[in-house]
């Protein structure tokens, strides 16, 4: 447990805030904490997270506030029951969410390179088989600070174009966004501490906490693109929105 308290140092603090919020999420939304499931006290996670009641309470707030959990007084927390409505998780441009900050925004292509697909690939867009995929690497950046690091496949087979484009106008996940139509994705969220290369990358230190989104997309049953999002944990929150189930 850290010696020192949280009032103390903002950053760990934040980082702290960002990975309890992250592990939490993903419990959720893989099942391992299911529909009705009542979720450990603040008291519980306090204690589990070696921090104060009042970080705890703040990553309930907002997770209460994407709708996965509600609280019942004098009951405890739990995760909500999706039978009339379903998780909807919103493919937002990277630009837009820092403008919204009311940042400068930039980016920069680290790398840009077309290769045959892998095995690794394709369990990445699980399918059999793939065909030649571009492999881009990008750092995005809310002014002068790194704000996510983007690393893409895209498949083309499904997506011949991208091989020839530069992305000198638009960044990878936003060409993509106004060109290709997909009629399904899927997210994975989890904490992480930063690796070395990621660290490096991010420019920031080896082992803090990131929020680790991965998203696939698909069209008529045809992988389009693989994408991992790596955020420093203390600039991103997740938000799921709702709409009534058409089931």
């Amino acid at each position: 447990m850290n010696n020192v308290p949280e009032s103390q140092t903002q950053a760990p603090s934040q980082s702290l805030h960002a990975r309890i919020l992250g592990e939490l999420i993903e419990r959720i939304l893989s099942g391992e904490w299911p529909p009705g499931y009542r979720i450990p006290s603040e008291l519980e996670l306090a204690n589990q997270y070696g921090c104060s009641r009042m970080t705890v309470s703040k990553v309930l707030t907002k997770i209460v506030q994407a709708g996965l959990i509600e609280r019942r007084r004098k009951a405890g927390s739990f995760v909500r029951r999706p039978h009339s409505h379903s998780a909807v998780l919103e493919i937002k441009d990277i630009k837009a969410e820092v403008l919204e900050l009311g940042l400068a925004y930039s980016y920069e292509i680290m790398s840009c390179r077309k290769r045959p697909s892998r095995v690794s690939d394709r369990l990445k867009f699980t399918v059999a088989v793939a065909g030649p995929v571009l492999d881009i690497v990008v750092r995005h950046k809310a002014g002068c600070q790194t704000f996510c690091l983007e690393e893409r496949l895209i498949n083309l087979r499904a997506v011949p174009e991208a091989g020839t484009e530069r992305f000198n106008e638009l960044a990878p996940g936003a060409w993509l966004l106004t060109r290709v139509p997909w009629t399904a994705a899927e997210h994975r969220i989890r904490a992480e501490a930063s690796s070395t290369e990621a660290a490096r990358r991010l420019e920031v230190e080896v082992g803090i906490a990131c929020l680790v989104i991965e998203r696939r997309t698909s069209w008529a049953e045809q992988p389009i693109t693989f994408v991992r999002l790596t955020y420093p944990g203390d600039l991103h929150e997740l938000i799921a929105r709702f709409t009534p189930s058409q089931a």
